[in-house]
């Protein structure tokens, strides 16, 4: 029997019921109607670049025909009337220039009285031209019956004496059916040689409007520098004299403008400000002069000549200044050789791409800038140069520690390399030596000749920002009057120059702690990278140099790299101008190396005193002959100047005594020469040597 089971429960898990939904298909489009695809096509073409290209073309050379006909006109009315006189007495006495203004009026004064005198001579002149035709006619005729006569008598022909006047009538006649033949052409042509006159005078004018000019013109790429533009710039600089003295001179605004002269990569004009216009207003708003010239504010110098109420514009042909220079000759020429007293170091170019050339004789260096920008570079350029000389001596300080001057060991006498305090006291301590040179050369009998010493310190603000002070509580930075390095550059600068001691210091981005004031005015020659503030600016280079036009806190960081702003009577600046703008040759650390190893080679070799870190285990009779360098003997007092450079904390406080202990010792003890006891470099070799023959035999037994 079967059973049906009855379920109470809903199934919790019934089968899934599939839905399908169906999608209709969907309708075909309805095609575009004819007039929207017309519209689309003939919006496209209208809109199209080639065709905006085309329309502009048509329009500016339409134009160039308006613009002639006008330029024309003006100049043709310019020459008929007084106007340009006017134009040009309102122009000078807007600029305050009133002795140029009479010199105008007299000249207008002049044109007016010859063209009265032209007009009077137009009432008698019908009379004169009729009599001047009558006689030439009656003498023209006269000489052809003349010579008609001559003819006859030669020809014994009667009818030859009317032969020449005949001939006269016929070419006559022939000219007059030249004419009338030419005439009707000349009619038809003569239009379109007019009109394409008028457009050859407005297409060289560029007489027509912005937006109908050429991509590159609207956009200023290459836009040359015209009176016009110039003058249009002065007037919407923002300076509301200005701007109305330029207005009430009209047309002439050119008038304040100098002749525009070809300068380098650029263009250089003098504009003479009007009255009530001073020339720091004009300074103050170099970007926007810079704007309405069309160019970037780094292309646009402006300086001040000597000339009262006049700027100097230097404008560089578009991108000109982002090209790069040439090699510097060091690199080119491997003969090239120094003279420092005589001869210049080939630095870089200036801005009217001339070679820009320096001299370094007798005077002290300072070049600054923000970080990264060349300065060690540009430092070392000079360096590398004046290395060519074998006359003059290098001390060198790198307190940045990074192999930018290792070049220079065997090359300076004295190489000091390193970062740190104890780098700081060590250069200190070289400072303080030249300072000891410097006076033993001031006691020298007058007239006495010295070989240069160039004492060369690079990163120079890490020793004055040192805060380390000396057994005697006398701190080695800042700008007090017992800081150490502060007193030695100070003292250098006040009387290094005499005796061709010299300071070159290298520093970066200078405040007053980092480079005091009296330091930095002790150097003749000031240059400086870019900068951040004027007030930056004004420490490097001083207040003269940015007031006369001196600006390297408008150098674009980065894009500047080895611009520099020259402050120094030892390179050629432009007349009346404190300052030039150098653009230095880039010498690379190889290439520095390749002239280094050239400089090497002119000398007779230097064992380049190098400092070593303290805590290292020391030989006192090797350290004293490193100390004696290649010199036949050394004075005591500088052999033990020259251990404590080599190491302060080992042999800083030897006394003579101490010295005099090793060198007995050994056998080569300090001994008179000229009454002051020297060391003896081959007493010390020896010593040296037969300890080392000894002890080599002890180790072998």
């Amino acid at each position: 029997m079967t059973e049906n089971v009855v379920h109470l429960h809903k199934n919790p898990d019934p089968a899934p019921v599939t839905t399908l939904t169906v999608v209709p298909e969907p309708a075909p489009a309805k095609p575009m109607p004819l007039w929207v695809r017309s519209g689309r096509a003939v919006r496209t073409a209208v809109t199209h670049d080639v065709t905006k290209a085309t329309a502009r073309a048509m329009a500016r050379h339409t134009l160039f025909v308006a613009g002639g006909a006008r330029i024309a006109a003006k100049r043709t009315w310019d020459g008929r009337t007084a106007s340009r006189y006017e134009r040009m007495i309102r122009a000078a006495e807007a600029a305050g220039n009133f002795e140029l203004a009479a010199e105008w009026e007299e000249r207008g004064q002049h044109y007016r009285r010859d063209r009265h005198q032209r007009r009077m001579d137009l009432l008698t002149s019908p009379i004169d031209a009729a009599k001047g035709v009558a006689v030439g006619a009656g003498m023209s005729v006269g000489s052809l019956i003349a010579l008609g006569v001559v003819m006859a008598v030669a020809t014994k022909d009667a009818g030859d004496v009317f032969t020449p006047l005949m001939a006269t009538v016929d070419f006559i006649n022939l000219l007059i059916t030249i004419v009338q033949v030419v005439w009707g052409p000349a009619l038809t042509i003569g239009p379109f040689l007019a009109l394409l006159a008028l457009w050859a005078v407005g297409k060289h004018q560029q007489a027509a409007p912005a937006w109908a000019m050429p991509d590159n013109v609207r956009n200023g790429e290459g836009e040359p520098i015209t009176p016009s533009i110039v003058v249009k710039a002065l007037r919407d600089l923002g300076v509301a004299p200005l701007r109305t003295a330029i207005k009430d001179m009209g047309d002439a605004g050119a008038g304040m403008l100098g002749p525009i002269r070809i300068a380098g990569c650029g263009v250089e004009v003098d504009v003479t400000l009007p009255s009530g216009v001073s020339t720091i207003e004009v300074q103050k708003r170099r970007r926007k002069l810079a704007e309405n010239l069309t160019r970037h504010e780094h292309e646009v110098f402006i300086t001040i000549p000597q000339a009262a109420r006049t700027v100097r514009l230097w404008v560089a042909d578009s991108g000109a200044l982002d090209e790069p220079i040439g090699p510097s000759p060091l690199v080119t020429d491997d003969t090239l050789t120094a003279d420092y007293a005589k001869g210049r170091a080939p630095w870089g170019q200036d801005l009217r791409g001339d070679a820009a050339a320096l001299s370094v004789y007798q005077r002290h260096l300072l070049i600054t800038g923000l970080s990264n920008q060349g300065k060690t570079a540009a430092l070392r350029a000079l360096a590398l140069w004046v290395a060519l000389d074998r006359s003059v001596e290098f001390w060198v300080g790198d307190l940045k520690g990074v192999g930018d001057w290792a070049m220079f060991e065997g090359l300076a006498t004295r190489f000091i390399q390193g970062p740190t305090d104890d780098h700081v006291i060590q250069v200190t301590m070289m400072l303080e030596d030249a300072v000891e040179e410097m006076n033993r050369r001031l006691m020298m009998p007058p007239g006495t000749q010295f070989p240069a010493l160039i004492v060369n310190v690079d990163e120079a603000q890490v020793a004055f920002m040192c805060p380390l002070k000396d057994e005697d509580k006398r701190p080695y930075g800042g700008s007090s009057s017992n800081s150490r390095y502060f007193m030695a550059a100070r003292k250098i600068h006040n009387q290094g120059r005499a005796v061709n001691v010299l300071l070159w210091q290298g520093t970066q981005d200078p405040t007053d702690q980092n480079l005091p004031k009296l330091v930095r005015e002790g150097a003749h020659t000031r240059a400086s990278l870019a900068l951040g503030t004027e007030s930056q600016s004004r420490m490097a280079l001083g207040d003269k140099a940015v007031n006369g036009g001196a600006a390297p806190h408008l150098l674009r960081p980065g894009l500047d790299k080895g611009t520099l702003v020259v402050a120094s009577d030892g390179i050629q600046a432009p007349a009346g101008q404190a300052s030039i703008t150098v653009r230095t040759h880039y010498i690379s650390t190889d290439e520095a190396h390749a002239i280094a190893d050239r400089a090497k080679a002119l000398r007779d070799g230097v064992t380049t005193l190098t400092v070593i870190e303290r805590g290292e285990e020391r030989d006192p009779l090797a350290d004293i002959l490193a100390a004696l360098g290649d010199a036949p003997r050394v004075r005591t007092k500088d052999v033990l100047k020259r251990l404590a450079t080599l190491n302060e904390g080992a042999y800083g406080g030897w006394s003579f005594l101490d010295l005099k202990r090793v060198l007995d010792d050994s056998g080569a003890e300090p001994h008179k020469s000229d009454g002051v006891m020297v060391v003896s470099r081959d007493r010390v070799a020896r010593a040296l040597a037969n300890r080392d023959t000894d002890g080599s035999a002890s180790a072998a037994e």
